[in-house]
């Protein structure tokens, strides 16, 4: 299918770019390459929420630092019916989250966790009268994700409680107890004990709704009902432990929510979770939708005639599926619901309903940019809505007839905008300045025909006072994923431009296994979790510098982390045309990953059956297994920096020291970076800098 989309010229004009929107067009001032205090200092624009009278946006901003006591994160208002600068609401130490309104846009609710908090609480801020804001809840456990409802007079949140607890005593008695133990050992009967960076406990998500008034009693809505006592029954698994999306049916008498009956299954089954409602009165809750499907993202709308929501297939066999919007008449006449993007072979990414509108708008990835789209309610009339022409939007939400969102590409950090009829409009202004004074360029798109027939998609990225005349150094950087897409856009960690800034060129490839392109194209690893990948960045590469007389095809180096890195180890293990590796958070062993990570289903069926099995993919792509191709010259040559999290249970640190110990037995140049305060990520800003700076060496050891 043709994926429908404004020509440039035309989005030129309705965005009105001749008014230096763009960081890259303003260059009347002196410039400089970007530095990592540049990356790491940038404010950090979260997420804009509008009043549903559509007159006000609330969105948070944290203003980084090295020292993470010297941080800080607070909402600030924008009004989105005149031009006046958006000002800070709150002042406090801790960041504020999960942002909602009131229905009448007077009330502003939020979680934080202030002085005095063991635990992050639910707070109202009263945009009328204005003062300090009031804490409504007061859990032993914490409370967050609260909805108003359609009334106002009442919350609906999530909390926890630990088993076997009935009432708020029992919680801060267990709570009590679990503190004054005089073991630290801890007890597994269930898949998985840990996620990311933490182990988890026996904590139980519940939902709870309680009157929107300071000392209001909250009330458990599931804990007497028979579907939690279902070993399965639980809720997505976050930071923050697990959590039930949850929304307000319009009549304000029924909540509607998101959970999973099979979480007992996870470590040999996909998972998938399913719609509920039940009365806020009390009852055993209905199970809307029976299939096997994933649901999430609900909204009403149609004048509440209407349930939206978001759906993956889970196919059995499987390794992607894509994200469709679905829609079912409310109240619910069947179950099967209307599949209204069915012919849109892309992921939905966010959707919103604006108010008096008979369309829903959305977007979705293609080819390194996120841009708007929409359609009318009943999955007809697909079309392209104004977006500007690079960049992803990164979020999207309705408020009455506005529509705002927080834009950014990789030459302009994240920014509020308002969306709609009148196109793309620049709310906020916390970062184009600093912006402005960087010497960087929009990343320049390619395509080429990989060997297998595929159009493979790849952006690159220049170094400052880049002069054409002159040969640099190619640097092939991997996302991760692999259900990932490199996309224009301001990243913190492999910051393009970042990475580029000694005098490299950067080649991002968007390989087979990506996001962006279809179903196929994502699904099209199954079974080829590393080779095939792999060979299309080589091909990548080749066809780089091929088209690009500046780019030194002698001097060449890949890195990546997560799928990136264990792309890096792959062709390192594989290949002698790279002159340096960097890998973070790489895997060495399928074998091993799957046995030591958080995850084990989705490894077996993209490698055709379990690791006792006769699949030869667990032996034939585990790159620790490829060692013999250095006796031969076709591998492991290329000196290596690996680094790793410490606290990474997705790529868990024995694949480093398998890593690591190999280089060594193989008598081939290795660093080792470990990092005991990190998980997956490095989020921590003097680590970063340490990082980017060990890169930055390792490189240069090799390649200058």
């Amino acid at each position: 299918m043709t994926i429908p989309r404004l020509s440039l010229i035309a989005m030129l004009i309705s965005v009105g770019l001749s008014q230096a929107v763009l960081a890259a067009t303003e260059d009347n001032t002196a410039k400089h390459a970007i530095t990592h205090e540049d990356v790491w200092l940038m404010k950090r624009v979260g997420a804009p929420l509008p009043s549903p009278d559509g007159k006000w946006a609330v969105f948070s901003v944290t203003d980084p630092a090295y020292d993470s006591k010297e941080q800080w994160s607070d909402l600030w208002i924008k009004a989105l019916n005149d031009d006046t600068p958006a000002r800070r609401l709150t002042f406090s130490k801790g960041s504020e989250g999960s942002l909602n309104w009131s229905p009448d846009s007077r009330y502003l609710v939020f979680v934080a966790k202030r002085d005095g908090d063991e635990a992050a609480q639910i707070y109202r801020l009263d945009l009328q009268t204005g003062g300090e804001a009031q804490r409504l809840t007061s859990l032993t456990l914490g409370a967050r994700a609260p909805r108003y409802s359609p009334d106002g007079k009442q919350l609906l949140f999530v909390s926890d409680i630990y088993p076997g607890n009935g009432s708020e005593d029992d919680i801060k008695k267990s709570a009590k107890e679990h503190k004054e133990r005089k073991y630290s050992a801890r007890a597994y009967e269930t898949f998985p004990p840990r996620y990311f960076d933490k182990w988890l406990d026996d904590k139980k998500v519940r939902l709870f709704v309680m009157d929107a008034e300071p000392g209001a009693k909250p009330r458990d809505l599931l804990s007497s009902t028979r579907l939690v006592t279902l070993p399965g029954f639980g809720g997505a698994q976050g930071d923050d432990g697990q959590s039930l999306e949850a929304l307000w049916a319009p009549d304000g008498k029924t909540v509607l929510f998101i959970a999973s009956t099979n979480r007992d299954e996870l470590a040999r089954a996909s998972g998938y979770t399913q719609i509920y409602s039940m009365p806020v009165a009390g009852g055993e809750p209905q199970q809307l939708t029976r299939d096997r499907h994933s649901y999430h993202s609900l909204k009403f709308g149609n004048e509440g005639k209407a349930l939206f929501a978001l759906t993956e297939a889970e196919q059995e066999g499987k390794v992607y599926d894509v994200t469709r919007l679905i829609s079912f008449t409310w109240p619910f006449t069947s179950t099967t619901p209307k599949v209204l993007t069915a012919t849109l072979d892309r992921s939905i990414a966010r959707y919103v309903l604006p108010a008096g509108s008979n369309r829903v708008v959305f977007s979705y990835e293609h080819a390194g940019l996120e841009q708007l789209h929409s359609m009318n309610l009943q999955g007809g009339d697909l079309r392209a809505e104004k977006s500007l022409p690079t960049g992803s939007i990164n979020s999207l939400a309705a408020g009455g007839k506005a529509m705002v969102g927080v834009w950014e590409s990789s030459i302009n950090p994240p920014e509020v905008y308002a969306f709609g009829q009148n196109g793309p409009k620049r709310l906020t202004s916390f970062n184009t300045e600093r912006a402005a004074g960087i010497d960087w360029q929009t990343p320049e798109h390619f395509w080429f025909k990989a060997s297998d027939g595929r159009m493979i998609h790849n952006m690159l990225v220049k170094p400052a006072n880049f002069d054409p005349a002159k040969k640099y150094p190619l640097f092939a950087v991997i996302h991760g994923g692999a259900a990932n897409m490199w996309r224009d856009q301001f990243v913190l960690r492999w910051n393009y431009h970042l990475l580029a800034q000694p005098g490299y060129v950067v080649l991002l490839t968007d390989y087979k296994g990506s996001t962006g392109y279809g179903e196929e194209f994502a699904r099209a690893i199954q079974g080829d979790p590393l080779k095939g990948p792999a060979d299309e960045i080589n091909e990548a590469v080749d066809e780089a510098v091929k088209k690009y007389s500046y780019i030194d095809g002698s001097r060449l180096a890949a890195g990546g982390a997560s799928y990136g890195g264990h792309l890096a180890n792959w062709l390192q293990a594989t290949s002698t045309r790279y002159k340096a590796i960097v890998s973070h958070a790489g895997e060495m062993d399928l074998i091993m990953q799957w046995g030591t990570s958080d995850s084990i289903h989705g490894r077996e069926v993209n490698s055709g059956g379990p690791v006792w099995g006769d699949q030869p993919v667990w032996r034939e792509q585990s790159p620790v297994l490829q060692a013999g191709n250095h006796a031969k010259g076709t591998g492991y040559t290329a000196p290596i920096l690996i680094s790793v999290g410490e606290l990474d249970y997705r790529v868990p640190a024995n694949n480093a020291l398998m890593n690591y110990a190999l280089q060594h037995r193989l008598n081939v140049p290795a660093k080792l970076l470990v990092f005991p305060d990190e998980n997956h990520w490095i989020l921590k800003g003097e680590n970063s800098r340490y990082f980017y700076k060990e890169v930055h060496g390792w490189l240069a050891k090799y390649l200058k």
